[in-house]
C-alpha cells in the first residue's frame, strides 16, 4: 500500500532518478557561491589569515634575484631558498586568486595586480619569455634546450625539480586571468607558453620524454589550457609532447604499474591526460584517466580519502606500512585526485566520483587545516596514537603548504552545477547560489554532518520550469532518505541513481526538503588486514588519545619539519576492539546531546576494558588520534605488521 501511493506522488509532482546526463555539465563560478557559517567557513576564514599573513615581496624574490634585479625583501627559507625557489609563489597567485572569486576581499586583488606587475618585470628582464625562480635556471634551461638532460625523478640537471616547480608559476597566471580577468598574467603566460615552445623545439621526443622522468607537475594541463584560452593549436601539440608515456601507456592498455611510483608526480600527469581527452575527443586517454582513478581508489585509498605511504605507492596487498609509518597520506595527493575527480565527473556523472570527493574533502582537507591558527598539514600518519604537523606561515613552504593555500579558497567549486537549463546540487554544505544568467538565487541551510537534512529556498526573477537534480548519496540509508518539495515527497525509484530529478515550474518560496539519513559503518584496509575504521554517512570517527611528546606541532624551518618525528608509542598498546564480528557498528553508540559524538565500548587499552569517545576526524587537532583501530580475536592477538 505504502509504494502505491508513493507511484502516486510522483506522477503528480514529477520526480525521477538519473545515473548519466549528456556530458554538458559545468560548475558555478566561485563568485556565484557564498559560503555561510560552518566548518568550511571557518577553515575559509583561517586560510584567509594565513594568506594575508605571507609577505608578497620575499615570495617574488626568487623570480627578481633569477631576473638580475635587485630584491625587495629578503627571500624565504625553508624549501624556498634550498632549490625549490619560487615554487610557493606560483602557488601564491593560485590562493589570491581562488580566495579573491571567493570572498571578493580588495587586499587580495591588490596582491595579484603587484605580483603580476613584478612578475612582468622580471619577464622582460630576462627577455627571453622565461620568468621564473629555479636558482640558476637560465644556465640550466639552455642545456637542456641543447639536448644535454640529464634527468631524474626528482632533479632536472641538478637542479630540484625545476619543471614542477614552473609548473606552480604557470598555474598561478592561469588562475590570475580565468579568476580575475588579469590581462597582464595571461600575457605572461602565453609568453612563458612560447619560451617552452622554443626550450623544446630542437629536441626529440625521445628527448622530451628523458625529460619528463623528472617530475614535471601537470604541465600537459597547463598547455592544455593555454591551447583552449588562446585557440592556438601549437599549445595542444605541446601538451601532447609533454604527455609522459610511460605513465600513459600501461593506463590505454589497463595495465597497473603504478606501485612504487611516487604518487603526486603522477596524479597531475593525469590530470593533464584528462584535459587534453576533453579537448581533443580523445576517448582513449579519457579511459585511461579513469582507469586511473579507480586503480588508486581501489587499491591505495584509505577512509579519509588519502593515499601513499612516504609519498609512495605501497603494494597494494600489504598496508603494514600505513599502519607502521609517521608519513602517512600526503595532502597534495588528494588535493590533486579531487582535481582530477571533479574533471572526471562532469564529463560522465557518477555516484562514485561524488561520494569519493565528499569523503576526501571532509576527512582529508578539511582536516589539513589548524581551524584556529592556519596551519597546513603535509602527511597524515594512520598509525594510532600519533599526530600531525602544522605549517607557520614564516617557517614552512612545503609542497603541501602551497596546495594548502589553494584548497581552503575553492570550497564552493563542487556544491552545485549546471547545463544549460538544470541545477545539479552535489554537496550539502550551507551556502547561496547566484545565478545571475538566469535569475534563480537559491539558499542551502544546513548544519549537516551534525544534522542530518538540508532544506534548499528559491527566488527566482520570474517563474521558470527547470529541473533541480539532488545527488542521491552512496551512504545514504535507503529506507530514511527523503525528498520533499513544498511538503509533497518525491519518488525515488533507484538509489544506485546520481541524482533525483525534479521538474517543475518553481516559483520564489519554493522549499526542498532533503533528509540525510546516515548510518554507521566499518571499512577495514583494502589489503584486507584487520585493520579498521568508523565511518559515519560520509564523516570519519577518530578517537583522541592524548596530547603527549607532540614534539614540531608547530614546524620550524628545517627541511624536514614537516614529519611529526616525536616519540612513536607501541603499536602493540594501540587501543583495540575486542570481537569476533568483522562489522562492529552496532557498538558504537551516540552521545546524546553531542552530534557526530559516539561511545565505543569494550575497546581493550594496555589490556584493560576502557571507553572512548569517537568524533569527527576533522575536529581533530593538537593530540595523538587512532583512525584505524586493530580488530583482535581472542584477546592478545594482534594483528601482524
Amino acid at each position: 500500500m505504502k509504494s502505491i501511493c508513493i507511484i502516486l506522488i510522483m506522477l503528480i509532482v514529477g520526480s525521477s532518478c538519473m545515473k548519466t546526463n549528456n556530458g554538458n555539465l559545468e560548475t558555478f563560478s566561485l563568485a556565484e557561491v557564498q559560503l555561510h557559517e560552518g566548518i568550511f567557513h571557518q577553515a575559509q576564514q583561517a586560510n584567509l589569515d594565513y594568506i594575508l599573513e605571507l609577505d608578497t615581496d620575499r615570495l617574488l624574490a626568487p623570480f627578481i634575484i633569477e631576473a638580475g634585479l635587485t630584491p625587495l625583501a629578503e627571500r624565504y627559507g625553508n624549501w624556498e631558498n634550498t632549490g625549490l625557489d619560487g615554487h610557493t609563489g606560483g602557488h601564491y597567485l593560485s590562493a589570491l586568486s581562488l580566495m579573491y572569486a571567493s570572498v571578493g576581499e580588495p587586499e587580495l586583488l591588490r596582491r595579484i595586480e603587484y605580483m603580476v606587475d613584478w612578475l612582468d618585470k622580471c619577464q622582460q628582464a630576462n627577455g627571453n619569455g622565461y620568468v621564473g625562480g629555479v636558482p640558476g635556471g637560465n644556465q640550466m634551461w639552455e642545456e637542456i634546450a641543447n639536448g644535454n638532460i640529464r634527468a631524474e625523478n626528482f632533479s632536472l640537471n641538478g637542479k630540484w625539480v625545476p619543471l614542477y616547480n614552473i609548473h606552480k608559476l604557470y598555474a598561478g597566471l592561469r588562475d590570475a586571468y580565468l579568476l580575475t580577468g588579469n590581462e597582464k598574467a595571461l600575457d605572461i603566460l602565453v609568453k612563458l607558453s612560447d619560451w617552452s615552445v622554443d626550450l623544446v623545439k630542437d629536441l626529440t621526443d625521445d628527448q622530451v620524454q628523458e625529460m619528463l622522468v623528472s617530475e614535471h607537475g601537470g604541465m600537459n594541463e597547463i598547455f592544455t589550457d593555454v591551447a583552449d584560452i588562446t585557440g592556438n593549436p601549437v599549445y595542444m601539440e605541446l601538451a601532447e609532447r609533454f604527455s609522459h608515456r610511460v605513465i600513459l601507456d600501461p593506463l590505454l592498455n589497463r595495465e597497473n604499474q603504478l606501485t612504487g611510483l611516487h604518487s603526486n608526480t603522477q596524479i597531475p600527469k593525469v590530470i593533464g591526460f584528462k584535459k587534453y581527452a576533453d579537448a581533443t575527443d580523445n576517448d582513449e586517454w579519457d579511459q585511461a584517466a579513469k582507469f586511473f582513478w579507480s586503480t588508486v581508489i581501489d587499491n591505495w585509498t584509505v577512509s579519509i580519502g588519502g593515499n601513499s605511504v612516504r609519498e609512495h605507492f605501497h603494494p597494494a596487498d600489504d598496508y603494514s606500512s600505513m599502519i607502521s609509518s609517521n608519513e602517512g597520506p600526503e595532502t597534495c595527493n588528494t588535493y590533486n585526485m579531487l582535481r582530477l575527480t571533479r574533471l572526471l565527473h562532469l564529463s560522465g556523472p557518477e555516484t562514485m566520483y561524488l561520494d569519493y570527493y565528499e569523503r576526501a574533502l571532509y576527512n582529508h582537507i578539511l582536516s589539513s587545516i589548524h581551524p584556529e591558527k592556519g596551519g597546513f598539514v603535509y602527511m597524515t600518519p594512520m598509525r594510532p596514537r600519533h599526530y600531525r604537523v602544522y605549517s607557520q606561515p614564516h617557517e614552512s613552504f612545503w609542497c603541501c603548504v602551497g596546495s594548502g593555500l589553494e584548497n581552503h579558497g575553492k570550497y564552493g567549486e563542487m556544491i552545485y552545477m549546471h547545463d544549460r537549463n538544470d541545477i545539479y546540487i552535489n554537496l550539502f554544505i550551507p551556502s547561496t547560489l547566484t545565478w545571475n544568467e538566469k535569475g534563480i538565487s537559491l539558499v542551502q541551510n544546513t548544519d549537516f554532518p551534525f544534522g542530518d537534512q538540508t532544506s534548499i529556498s528559491l527566488r527566482l526573477d520570474q517563474p521558470s520550469r527547470f529541473k533541480i537534480n539532488i545527488r542521491i548519496p552512496g551512504w545514504a540509508d535507503h529506507e530514511s532518505f527523503r525528498v520533499e518539495v513544498n511538503g509533497e515527497q518525491q519518488f525515488v525509484d533507484d538509489f544506485s541513481a546520481t541524482y533525483i530529478a525534479v521538474s517543475r515550474k518553481w516559483e520564489t518560496g519554493d522549499k526542498i526538503s532533503v533528509s540525510l539519513p546516515m548510518k554507521t559503518s566499518i571499512e577495514y584496509l583494502p589489503d584486507g588486514s584487520q585493520w579498521a575504521s568508523v565511518v559515519h554517512g560520509p564523516v570519519v570517527l577518530a578517537a583522541v588519545t592524548d596530547s603527549t611528546d607532540l614534539e614540531g606541532l608547530f614546524a620550524d624551518g628545517s627541511r624536514m619539519g614537516h614529519v611529526a618525528a616525536g616519540l612513536f608509542y607501541p603499536i602493540e598498546q594501540a587501543p583495540s576492539i575486542v570481537t569476533s564480528e568483522r562489522d562492529f557498528s552496532a557498538w558504537i553508540k551516540p552521545v546524546e546531546g553531542q552530534p557526530l559524538n559516539f561511545k565505543i565500548d569494550d575497546i581493550l587499552h594496555y589490556g584493560e576494558k576502557s571507553e572512548l569517545t569517537l568524533i569527527p576526524f576533522f575536529q581533530v587537532h593538537d593530540s595523538r588520534y587512532v583512525i584505524y583501530w586493530p580488530v583482535i580475536d581472542p584477546p592478545g592477538a594482534f594483528p601482524d605488521l
